[in-house]
């Protein structure tokens, strides 16, 4: 694979610490960074500027910018699609604050890294799922990180582990009032009455690009969702930047499909 390294494209198979990364890097000790997720489709990457944008949303929380303007990151992507003849595949660009002595204040001027990697894969735009309602953690409302895509996904990767444990795709997320809030990687949407509705950002929800595209394109409403909402729901769908997947059953619980979640698989096929 030949993945982008803070200013140059580095092959893997090239020569050793040709692909090091500075062990002090806050990234790697402290999880200090954002990231974003991009399908790429007929060989271009979807959906750019809105991933941009929450990109910078991420680093205004964090307190850092990027090391090069959009359009630079932008050729970036670019390249690491075409050295690696992606024509259907995803993109992950991670950006830390960069190399720092021990200690949480960090540096008065860092010096951020930017990596983006790359691969071929066939995106699954329309396997159901079946989930639980995860019970080893939940989702903390009130903090601003439960907003951005920062570099710290160990409560997602709990709750998929316990989901896995029970023989699920996936886990339903509460947060501290006891209201869903997403799955482990992808937000929820549901038909109820007829109705599209999602749960909101102030429940603790990081708002999705897809999620975004399907609001705009569909409508629906932001409010929140109760555990007891889904047996109501004649529809639940899960979506993110490479899949938009019917939820069939949560907790063992069949849900049915329709005509609203074959609606907005549309939107990234």
């Amino acid at each position: 694979m030949i993945f982008y390294l803070s200013g140059r494209l580095v092959d893997t198979n090239g020569a050793p610490g040709d692909a090091a990364i500075d062990l002090t890097d806050r990234g790697l000790t402290l999880g200090d960074g954002v990231f974003e997720t991009m399908a790429v489709r007929g060989a271009q990457v979807t959906h750019l500027a809105a991933h941009l944008a929450r990109l910078h949303r991420g680093l205004d929380v964090l307190g850092f910018e990027a090391p090069v303007d959009d359009g630079e990151i932008g050729h970036a992507l670019e390249h690491v699609v075409q050295a690696n003849a992606i024509t259907e595949g995803v993109l992950r660009l991670t950006l830390t604050r960069g190399p720092a002595p021990r200690g949480l204040a960090g540096p008065e001027k860092p010096s951020p890294s930017l990596i983006i990697t790359g691969a071929t894969q066939d995106l699954d735009l329309g396997r159901p799922v079946a989930a639980i309602i995860a019970t080893c953690t939940r989702r903390n409302e009130h903090s601003p990180l439960s907003r951005i895509k920062s570099l710290n996904y160990l409560d997602n990767i709990l709750a998929v582990r316990e989901a896995r444990q029970q023989g699920a795709d996936e886990a339903l997320l509460l947060n501290g009032a006891g209201n869903l809030v997403s799955a482990s990687a992808a937000n929820l949407f549901a038909v109820i009455d007829g109705e599209l509705v999602t749960p909101p950002a102030s429940d603790g929800v990081l708002e999705g690009v897809m999620r975004a595209e399907v609001l705009r394109v569909l409508g629906g409403t932001e409010r929140t969702l109760t555990p007891g909402d889904l047996a109501r729901a004649s529809e639940v769908f899960l979506t993110n930047s490479l899949s938009i997947r019917p939820l069939t059953k949560v907790d063992g619980v069949e849900i049915g499909t329709g005509p609203i979640t074959e609606q907005a698989q549309k939107l990234v096929c």
